[in-house]
C-alpha cells in the first residue's frame, strides 16, 4: 500500500520531555503532536510500545500485544481522579536529558499503586465501566499477560522458564488455583493496561484529527521470557522443558566471525500455517488499531530465518530455513485489505525477500548514513532511490548525523560533499534537505538530527548492553524556527 508523498520525525514518547523521568503519553505529547503540525510533517514515526524488561529495549518486550505502563501520564491520572495533585510532589530529582530507568521503575511502580487504590476506593463507575468493557475486549492476550506478570512477582521477577515446573509447563489445576490466588495483583496489573490504552488511544486520536499519522513498529520476533511464548509454547519450537530448539540469529559475515546470537525463540510457522496464522492475524489486528502504518522489522525473517542450536553460544553453526511469508501476508491482507506496511530491508538482500517485499507493494527502506562510503550504485544513494521508498537520515540503531559525519573517514566525507555540492556546516541541515528532495515518498528523520546533536544523543548502539534508549528532549528545544525550517522544506518538496 502505497503511504504517498509524505515527511516525518521518529521519536519515541519515553524521549518526550517532563519532569517525570521518562517521557510519557501526557501534555509533552500532545504538545509535540503540535509542533509537527507547525512543521508541516505528517508522520511520527516510533518504536515499539510493548513492556520492557532487562536493558529496556523495546524490541525485548514482554509481550507482543501489551503496552508499557511506564509510559502512563501522572497528570492525566490526576485528570482522571485516581490521584491527588499534591501526590506528584514526591518525584525524585530525575535527570532531565535521559532516562534513569530504575529510578523510574521505583517511583512509578508505587505512584500506580496509589492510582489503583484511587480507583477502588472512589467512585468511579463510568471508569470502571469502560476497564470491564477492556478487559473484555481484550482477554485474548489480556488475561494470560496479567497472569504472567502475577507469577513473575511471586518467582522473584525470574524469567519463566526458571519458574518451577508446574508454573512453567502451565500445569492445568496449578494455574487455575493460581488464578484464584492471585486475582488482585491479577486485576491491577489489567488495570494498569486498561490506562496505558485509554491513555495511547487519546493521543492518536488527537494527532489523527491534526493530520498526522502514526508508524508504529513490530519486530518480527518475541522474548523468551515473555507473555507470548509461556501460554502459547505450541507456536514456537520448544524441548519438552520449555528450552528453545533452535534460537534467532544471523551468520558470520564481515563484521562478525561469529555471527549475531539474538537468542530470540524460532517460530513453528508449519504449527501456524495449520491454524491459519491465527496469532499473526491477532497481532495485525492489534497493530493496525494501534498505529496507522506498522514498519516490520527484520522482513527478512519472513522469506528465511537463520536458526541456531538452542544450546549453541555462537550464531556460526546454524542453517536458514525458509518461513512461508507470502501464505502469511496474503491471509493477513485477505482479512484486512491492502497492508499500510514499511519493509526494514536493510542489509544483504535475497532475490526471494525483494520479490516477496515487492508482490504486496511494500516500500523498503534506504539509509542516507549508508550511502557515501561506496560507488555511484550505492542503493541508498538518493539517484537510486524509487518512489515506493521510506527514505531516512538515519534511525534509532544509527548514530546522529553530526555524530555519523564527524566519526567517518576522508573519503567518505569527499565524496559526501561533493554530492549535496555545499559546505559542511549545518551537515544535518544539508542531509534532511537531500532526503527530502529524494524521490522518496516518505522522508522520516529522526529528532536529534533536527537539533544537531551529537553522539551522546545517539539512541541505540547495537551490540552493546550500557546506555541505550536513555536519550531525552530537554523542555525548549522543540522551537518554532526548527519547525519553520522543516515547514519549508515540506512546501518547496511537495511533502506536505
Amino acid at each position: 500500500m502505497r503511504i504517498g508523498r509524505a515527511a516525518g520525525i521518529l521519536l519515541h514518547p519515553t524521549s518526550l520531555p517532563g519532569r517525570f523521568g521518562i517521557g510519557d503519553l501526557g501534555p509533552a505529547a500532545n504538545d509535540f503532536v503540535e509542533w509537527l503540525s507547525d512543521a508541516h510533517q505528517s508522520l511520527w514515526q516510533i518504536l515499539p510500545l510493548g513492556p520492557t524488561s532487562y536493558g529496556n529495549s523495546p524490541y525485548a518486550s514482554l509481550s507482543a500485544f501489551a503496552g508499557n505502563t511506564f509510559l502512563i501520564s501522572p497528570k492525566k491520572l490526576v485528570d482522571d481522579g485516581l490521584l491527588d495533585k499534591n501526590e506528584l510532589d514526591d518525584a525524585p530529582e530525575f535527570p532531565l536529558d535521559k532516562v534513569d530507568y530504575g529510578k523510574v521503575f521505583d517511583w512509578k511502580t508505587r505512584l500506580y499503586a496509589k492510582a489503583y487504590r484511587g480507583y477502588r476506593s472512589r467512585d468511579q463507575s463510568k471508569l470502571q465501566s469502560e476497564f470491564e468493557e477492556f478487559c473484555s475486549e481484550k482477554g485474548s492476550w489480556l488475561d494470560d499477560y496479567a497472569l504472567f506478570l502475577a507469577l513473575k512477582q511471586t518467582q522473584g521477577g525470574r524469567p519463566w522458564f526458571e519458574w518451577p515446573i508446574k508454573f512453567k509447563l502451565r500445569d492445568e489445576r496449578t494455574i487455575s488455583i493460581a488464578v484464584a490466588q492471585l486475582a488482585p495483583i491479577i486485576d491491577e496489573q489489567k488495570f494498569y493496561q486498561f490506562l496505558f490504552f485509554r491513555q495511547w488511544n487519546a493521543l492518536k486520536t488527537y494527532a489523527n484529527e491534526r493530520g498526522l499519522k502514526i508508524i508504529g513498529d513490530i519486530p518480527i520476533f518475541v522474548a523468551l521470557d515473555s507473555a507470548d511464548v509461556w501460554s502459547r509454547p505450541e507456536q514456537f519450537k520448544l524441548n519438552g522443558d520449555g528450552s528453545p530448539k533452535v534460537v534467532a540469529g544471523v551468520p558470520p559475515d564481515f563484521f562478525s566471525k561469529t555471527g549475531q546470537l539474538w537468542g530470540n525463540p524460532i517460530y513453528d510457522w508449519q504449527a501456524m500455517q495449520r491454524d491459519g496464522f491465527g496469532w499473526w492475524i491477532a497481532r495485525f489486528r492489534h497493530a493496525l488499531k494501534l498505529t496507522d502504518i506498522v514498519r516490520v522489522d527484520h522482513f527478512r525473517g519472513f522469506a528465511a530465518a537463520w536458526e541456531v542450536p538452542g544450546k549453541d553460544k555462537t550464531a556460526e553453526h546454524g542453517e536458514w530455513v525458509k518461513v512461508p511469508g507470502h501464505a502469511l501476508f496474503s491471509e493477513v491482507e485477505r482479512r484486512f485489505g491492502k497492508l499500510p506496511v514499511v519493509a526494514e530491508d536493510l542489509g544483504v538482500m535475497t532475490p526471494e525477500v525483494e520479490t516477496l517485499r515487492d508482490s504486496f507493494d511494500f516500500p523498503g527502506m534506504r539509509i542516507l548514513e549508508y550511502a557515501f562510503s561506496g560507488d555511484a550504485k550505492n542503493r541508498d544513494l538518493p539517484h537510486n532511490y524509487v518512489p515506493n521508498t521510506a527514505a531516512y537520515v538515519g534511525t534509532h540503531d544509527n548514530d546522529t548525523a553530526v555524530g555519523w559525519w564527524n566519526s567517518i573517514g576522508e573519503n567518505e566525507r569527499e565524496y559526501c560533499l561533493k554530492y549535496i555540492a555545499a559546505a559542511d556546516a549545518e551537515i544535518n541541515w544539508q542531509l534532511i534537505r537531500l532526503l527530502y528532495s529524494s524521490v522518496a515518498d516518505v522522508a522520516i528523520v529522526q529528532m536529534q538530527d533536527v537539533l544537531g546533536l551529537g553522539s551522546d544523543a545517539r539512541m541505540n548502539t547495537p551490540a552493546t548492553e550500557n546506555g541505550n534508549w536513555e536519550w531525552r528532549l530537554t523542555e525548549g528545544s522543540l522551537t518554532d524556527v526548527a519547525a519553520a525550517r522543516l515547514k519549508e522544506l515540506s512546501l518547496i518538496y511537495g511533502r506536505v
